[in-house]
């Protein structure tokens, strides 16, 4: 098979691999579509320990089973399946057995802790795969297993209701996503985003307000709007989150999924006069997943990607990383 492996830090190689044969509690994929995901950098550029290079990168894959290990009892060959970050659980550490299992202290990171979906076959445990209905094409539906799953799935835990004003800091791979299923869950939605080249597509994809950071403080534009009850920060940027803090109404949220590389200022005392409060959120369960993708399929989320071949995947990687994709970057093996 062709895999696209980063032999160290930086470095892509497209090789030709054996096909994997699947461990007993485990299934190969023929891989139908791979995303390329910020997460990625981790094993692409280096910086994580326990990366074991040769690594094939990719967390969020969608193909067919075409084999089974010897101890899987619930899936079958032929089995149309998605793989995202979470890379299966132990079910003995204590949050798995509190079944907080996107918590597991012993859970895999797929494309870091073991190889990924930069290949035309993936093994995957048994526990790390989310069932994906027929009909959804592969490429526009691959997102949604780290990037689709990771918005829905923070939104859906946060402590709002249907009318309170949610700001979308962010409009890319998850914040173009995360925009949909604010607006599809009844929300007021805001999009906060560097200008103004952004601003037709996230009104067109729900966004009742628009915010061009570049020209107009964020917090001063929330707070016009009565406060924001929930600051979803998708983007990997500290300035633009910290930015949009003094935004918060009484008892708002900022919760972030994009992770920067800079430490975020954050001024307590402006969370304590709201009473505000500041969280992150990780991404979820095959179970999250699957109640992702049933979402957006009853709501008509769609996925805006741009499609690489996998000998192009460092140019996938590069294009994302450089903020040039609209809106995510996926690899056809």
């Amino acid at each position: 098979m062709r895999a696209m492996q980063v032999t160290e830090a930086g470095e892509f190689e497209l090789v030709e691999r054996p096909v994997p044969a699947p461990d007993a509690d485990e299934v190969r994929i023929a891989v139908a579509a791979c995303g390329v995901c910020r997460g990625d950098g981790h094993v692409c550029e280096g910086g994580t320990a326990h990366v074991d290079y040769p690594r094939v990168p990719g967390h969020e894959f969608v193909g067919y089973i075409d084999a089974v290990g010897e101890r899987v009892t619930d899936w079958d060959e032929r089995d149309r399946v998605g793989v995202g970050w979470h890379g299966g659980h132990c079910f003995t550490c204590g949050p798995c057995r509190d079944g907080e299992f996107v918590l597991c202290e012993n859970k895999p990171v797929t494309g870091m802790h073991r190889d990924g979906g930069y290949a035309e076959y993936a093994t995957a445990s048994a526990s790390a795969l989310a069932t994906i209905p027929e009909g959804p094409d592969a490429a526009t539906t691959a997102p949604l297993l780290c990037a689709g799953l990771t918005s829905f799935n923070a939104l859906r835990n946060a402590d709002v209701r249907p009318g309170d004003l949610v700001a979308v800091v962010g409009i890319g791979g998850l914040g173009h996503l995360a925009l949909q299923y604010a607006h599809e869950a009844g929300f007021e939605t805001v999009a906060v985003s560097r200008g103004s080249e952004k601003r037709e597509t996230a009104l067109e994809l729900g966004a009742a307000h628009f915010v061009d950071s570049e020209a107009q403080d964020p917090a001063e534009a929330l707070t016009e709007l009565g406060g924001a009850d929930l600051v979803f920060a998708t983007a990997p940027a500290s300035d633009a989150i910290a930015a949009a803090i003094d935004g918060l109404g009484p008892n708002g949220e900022v919760l972030t999924v994009g992770i920067p590389d800079e430490p975020v200022p954050v001024e307590v005392g402006s969370l304590t006069s709201t009473r505000g409060s500041f969280s992150g959120w990780a991404s979820g369960t095959p179970s999250d997943a699957e109640d992702t993708v049933a979402f957006g399929a009853r709501r008509g989320i769609e996925t805006t990607v741009e499609t690489f071949d996998l000998a192009d995947a460092e140019a996938a990687y590069r294009a994302m990383d450089s903020g040039e994709v609209r809106y995510r970057a996926v690899v056809l093996p």
